[in-house]
């Protein structure tokens, strides 16, 4: 299979349906973010960390290819003209979300009580996963704007969002098994 096909040579691309349209596309960008946020995800993975949070972040970036798909699929190309779904895989759902937030309780209940924002640092790995919630915000938000546009299945805005809360708290539970500092954001007074 070769990489290249030149097609996008004049600055188009093509979505799933034919349907071709700039590479600025609010569709492009929202996607094109989403693989973003994946390759962040895929670079916390490549840290030393523990075992389940590993596996979390391969199913994480499982359902980031699927929602990308998603996103790459026009609501008017969804169904293929025989009655088929064109996107012939399971789809981000409330499974898919209520994943993200078991995952979350489950990191809190070992985790000490926030009082205050925290600034980000602290440790590389920890790093990398505020770095990877501020992407997934950047998605959130035009994808919120794509939907705006043009309809997109509300499950892809909920599991951006859960999403997002789900790496702060990743990024709090690796600060306590690093042994890092969770420094506290205290504005200061006038």
């Amino acid at each position: 299979m070769k990489i290249y096909t030149k097609t996008g040579d004049k600055g188009t691309t093509a979505l799933f349906g034919g349907t071709r349209v700039p590479k600025y596309h609010l569709r492009i960008e929202s996607y094109g973010t989403v693989d973003e946020l994946n390759s962040y995800i895929g670079l916390i993975r490549d840290q030393d960390i523990d075992d389940i949070s590993k596996n979390a972040l391969i199913k994480i970036q499982d359902e980031l290819f699927t929602l990308g798909a998603m996103l790459a699929t026009p609501l008017e190309k969804e169904v293929l003209k025989n009655g088929k779904e064109r996107l012939n895989i399971p789809k981000i759902n409330n499974e898919s979300i209520e994943f993200l937030e078991q995952e979350m309780d489950t990191m809190n209940e070992h985790l000490p009580q926030m009082t205050h924002f925290v600034l980000p640092g602290g440790h590389q790995t920890v790093s990398f996963c505020h770095i990877a919630r501020c992407v997934c915000r950047r998605a959130e938000r035009l994808s919120v704007a794509l939907n705006e546009e043009e309809p997109i299945d509300n499950s892809i805005l909920m599991y951006l969002n859960r999403l997002s809360d789900y790496l702060f708290v990743l990024a709090r539970k690796l600060t306590f098994l690093l042994k890092a500092e969770e420094v506290k954001w205290v504005p200061k007074k006038l």
